[in-house]
């Protein structure tokens, strides 16, 4: 817990000028109903002396109707502030679990199941930000509670501090279920990951459940999944609810005592009908904060485990990585993103790789011992059968995947992390199956990059895009539809060429790129690849105008490299390169 509360208050110090003066709403809004109880005590004692009341019906509900006036004015105050402040904290935490996702590699992107971070995002940074937000109704209700004692003490000491008796069991309450609470909502949110996961795997395998006409038991599957859920979920509500029972039963049995005490000071004439007045109308708002008290003890318990959970989520960086303090921004014009500028330290003369090597987890595949070199202006196509490597290597190679050992050199300089080194303006990569997101062509291809500070259509038109913008309903500003599935599998694969075009980098690291494509699109693809100035590939792919043009070939063979040269000379000497070559295994 200790971890816990030191994130929230580092949450809290991210605009800590915001939630002072949200705090300062708050307080005041609680600090209200002191006003009429004084007021209430004083008519109720003349009345009741036969003295002149002073002030009539009519002015004590004035003085009430204002009172409430200003309450709700304040509150609408509040709820602006509040709402500003809960965007700006709740934003912090998503970028920043949004930034590690997208600085790990590529076999570590997600900590678990895309259902587990759409959890983590929404519902743990959400109770986090719930558990800030709480603090404002504690504060402000235990300022009110504190100045009501004193105010109730001055008539009768005895009784004032009896108030404190439920909050007391409260609390005991509270620490004795504090476990079971953990439990009860860790239990509801893992549950809560396997449903959304689910979902999202149905979507994607739609064509696989249709062909083996499984739909019956993928929704069996889903209905108990989601029938879980809805237990775990019921569990941990109604275990909330009983404890909210609980505490109102033991507020209740305490408020019981003090109206009791009190009915004994006033036979004795130790207490006034205003006394009473006054102390049944504190009364009321100090056991809402006995009870919101216990509310709030069981929210931080549950931002414990939301806590926990977004950490572990950090995969290895440090707890305040979480809660680290970076601009984001909830209104007017986003920033520019920043102009990457190329600089001589940025030209590729020479790629060297030694030893290389990566392992995928739990299995023996992956390379090993891969070790070559690319030139400046240089075509290098990596070649295989089905599972030699190939997608590994330039994975690898471009830090998508933790290297175990090896070298990798941009001219003479060692790269210690290609994953931030392998980026514009020195290397951009093109997956086998680009993801392209629901916008236009046109956003696809810059990705954030401004339309008047690159050559976007000469980029189209490397990627051999240009022919289809006649056939595109709006051309570059034709929307593309989510994951582009409104594109042909080549229209997809030109667009992340062009991407990759767009930034102009040192090297361009394809995987193969061209599967999509027809032979002629394919060989103009690569003829306008060729036509850009000192432009270096190493490309992943089988296909015979990419071996033809390629100015090496890397061919692997169960992860390692067998043989290297250019594609007469591999034919000449290589029965693997002869054999993938007459199309005996397709890779």
């Amino acid at each position: 817990m200790r971890l816990t509360f030191k994130l929230l208050w580092q949450m809290i110090l991210y605009r800590p000028w915001t939630y002072l003066l949200n705090l300062l709403i708050w307080t005041l809004i609680y600090q209200t109903p002191l006003l009429p109880g004084p007021i209430t005590k004083a008519f109720f004692d003349r009345l009741t002396n036969g003295a002149p009341v002073g002030l009539g019906i009519w002015e004590v509900v004035a003085a009430l109707v204002a009172v409430g006036l200003a309450r709700s004015v304040l509150a609408l105050s509040g709820f602006w502030v509040d709402i500003g402040h809960r965007f700006s904290m709740g934003t912090l935490l998503r970028k920043n679990m949004l930034e590690r996702v997208l600085e790990m590699p590529g076999a570590k992107r997600l900590h678990d199941s895309a259902g587990e971070a759409i959890s983590h995002f929404r519902d743990d940074a959400q109770q986090a930000v719930d558990a800030i937000s709480w603090t404002l109704d504690l504060i402000g209700n235990a300022i009110f509670a504190v100045n009501a004692v004193i105010i109730l003490m001055r008539i009768d000491a005895r009784i004032a501090l009896l108030v404190f008796f439920p909050l007391a069991g409260v609390i005991a309450i509270s620490q004795a279920i504090a476990k079971r609470i953990e439990q009860y909502r860790r239990a509801s949110r893992e549950a809560t990951t396997r449903v959304t996961g689910a979902i999202g795997e149905m979507f994607e395998a739609v064509q696989a459940v249709q062909v083996a006409r499984a739909e019956r038991s993928v929704i069996d599957h889903f209905r108990a999944l989601n029938d879980e859920r809805r237990k775990l979920m019921l569990k941990d509500r109604l275990f909330s609810l009983a404890t909210g029972f609980v505490f109102s039963n033991v507020v209740s049995l305490g408020t019981g005592l003090i109206m009791l005490l009190a009915a004994g000071s006033m036979s004795s004439g130790a207490f006034s009908v205003g006394d009473l007045a006054l102390f049944l109308y504190y009364l009321t708002f100090v056991t809402d904060f006995t009870m919101m008290f216990g509310s709030i003890m069981n929210t931080y318990r549950q931002a414990h485990v939301s806590m926990e959970r977004m950490i572990a989520f950090m995969q290895g960086a440090e707890p305040e990585r979480l809660v680290a303090h970076d601009p984001v921004y909830l209104s007017g014009r986003l920033p520019d993103l920043p102009v990457v500028t190329r600089s001589a330290d940025d030209r590729l003369d020479r790629l060297t790789v030694s030893g290389l090597t990566y392992r995928h987890p739990g299995s023996d595949r992956g390379i090993a011992d891969i070790s070559f070199t690319v030139e400046r202006g240089s075509f290098t196509v990596i070649t295989g059968r089905i599972g030699s490597g190939k997608t590994t290597l330039i994975r690898t190679l471009a830090g998508l995947l933790p290297k175990e050992s090896g070298e990798i050199r941009w001219n003479d300089h060692l790269v210690n992390d290609p994953a931030t080194f392998f980026v514009p303006p020195r290397a951009a990569y093109t997956s086998q199956v680009p993801t392209l997101f629901t916008d236009t062509v046109k956003g696809n291809i810059l990705m954030g990059l401004h339309e008047d500070r690159v050559d976007l259509e000469t980029a189209a038109a490397a990627a051999v895009l240009d022919r289809d913008m006649a056939h595109l309903e709006k051309g570059l500003d034709t929307l593309v539809g989510a994951r582009g599935v409104k594109l042909s599998g080549g229209q997809i694969q030109r667009t992340a060429a062009a991407r990759m075009f767009v930034r102009e980098p040192e090297l361009y690291l394809f995987d193969d790129l061209s599967s999509a494509l027809d032979v002629e699109t394919e060989k103009t693809l690569w003829e306008r690849v060729f036509q850009r100035e000192g432009a270096t590939c190493l490309v992943v792919s089988h296909r015979r105008p990419a071996l033809r043009r390629a100015d090496q070939i890397i061919l692997l063979q169960d992860g390692r490299v067998i043989d290297c040269g250019r594609l007469d000379e591999l034919l000449e000497r290589s029965a693997e390169m002869r054999s993938l070559w007459q199309g005996d295994e397709e890779s």
